[in-house]
């Protein structure tokens, strides 16, 4: 066709921010590292744009959740001759029939039982090659991992096994996003007991980490020694956890556009989208825009949010619908069937971010980032 269509929702992501994240996520916690985790596709944003962005960084490994995002990305550094020069690493757990593809590929894997670290050592043993593996310590999260009070024990069991390189041991914080709760601090104790228990017997680890990006902006003596690195994924795109501190001075990637449909005058007392819920009360300026829930509108933002046409803030009246979204234009009177509408993003000094619709929403960021629609079009800035 010679006439080529042009998308009514598109993801504008600005790689140069990702990188520019990274730079402060990295120089705040020096001299520990730090793992980029790019699971679920970078939160449904584009893995391999994102990992390209990285790779020129000083990025010090990928964590991802399960082997066939750990395969996309052993088989892209595969193709560009990247080798494993930048690790790949699943950071939740591996099922039995994953094992051997996985020791094959050279993945970094999760050791959440003794069961698993024989599964491992065999696979390895078969392939004639030493499995890097990290320990996942369940100290309070309550979903994957070997116990606390199990650890020491399960840690030199394992460690006496062929073909492991037990490189490092790891955990994960439920409440590190609340600076105030204690909880986290009793997670440091306890680790850190683990760490030097398993030392008597001779055991040290070349990886240690604990902090995601909640612990990096609310506890940062999990950024330092015996810590060796840290985890970051939803500070990468420039948002954070509702509570606790933004100590990150990181800026969101996002902005979300799309276009308008029409634009009409309608008289006072008409009513607006399924359920009727807002009522014209005078003549107004309302334009429909080709965005909906199905591309990651929040329905919160029915009635209570808005997006920015011509730079203008203009309220969102009426509910959310999957496709279409009605918006008070009385403010943007040259608004115009066609024109760009900035739903997320910035335009003429005016910002509406990923966490300003979390707040609406009575959620977090990574929801909002998760929730674009397959139709939604990712560009790479």
């Amino acid at each position: 066709m010679k006439n080529k269509l042009k998308r009514r929702v598109w993801l504008e992501i600005d790689l140069g921010r990702i990188s520019s994240n990274y730079g402060k996520i990295s120089a705040s916690v020096r001299p520990a590292a730090v793992l980029a985790v790019l699971k679920a596709n970078a939160y449904g944003l584009g893995v391999l744009p994102y990992a390209r962005a990285l790779a020129r960084t000083d990025c010090a490994g990928f964590g991802v959740a399960e082997p066939f995002e750990a395969m996309q990305l052993r088989e892209w550094q595969e193709e560009e001759h990247q080798g494993n020069t930048i690790p790949v690493q699943i950071l939740s757990s591996v099922i039995p029939d994953e094992i051997p593809a996985m020791v094959e590929a050279g993945v970094t894997l999760p050791v959440i039982d003794v069961r698993t670290a024989k599964l491992i050592s065999a696979a390895a043993a078969r392939l004639h090659c030493a499995a890097k593996v990290h320990f996942k310590l369940d100290t309070g999260m309550g979903r994957l991992g070997i116990r606390a009070e199990e650890a020491p024990q399960v840690i030199r069991e394992v460690k006496a096994l062929p073909n492991l390189d037990c490189e490092g041991m790891f955990t994960h914080c439920p409440m590190a996003y609340d600076p105030e709760n204690t909880f986290t601090e009793d997670q440091i104790e306890t680790f850190l007991a683990i760490l030097r228990d398993v030392a008597k017997s001779g055991i040290h680890f070349r990886k240690v980490h604990m902090a995601a990006s909640d612990a990096i902006n609310n506890f940062p003596r999990c950024a330092k020694p015996p810590f060796t690195h840290v985890r970051t994924g939803i500070n990468l795109h420039g948002s954070f956890d509702p509570f606790g501190r933004k100590a990150l001075k990181v800026e969101s990637v996002l902005t979300l556009k799309t276009r308008i449909a029409q634009v009409r005058d309608l008289p006072a007392g008409t009513t607006l989208g399924y359920g009727r819920t807002w009522c014209l009360s005078k003549r107004t300026r309302v334009a429909t825009i080709s965005a909906g829930y199905a591309d990651g509108l929040p329905l919160a933002l029915t009635n209570r949010g808005h997006v920015l046409v011509n730079g203008v803030p203009c309220p969102i009246i009426g509910r959310i619908s999957m496709d279409y979204t009605t918006v008070d234009v009385s403010h943007a009177p040259k608004a115009k069937p066609g024109d760009e509408v900035v739903c997320l993003g910035e335009a003429n000094g005016h910002r509406i971010t990923p966490d300003d619709w979390a707040s609406l929403k009575g959620t977090h960021a990574y929801d909002i980032i998760c929730s674009f629609g397959n139709r939604v079009e990712r560009v790479y800035v």
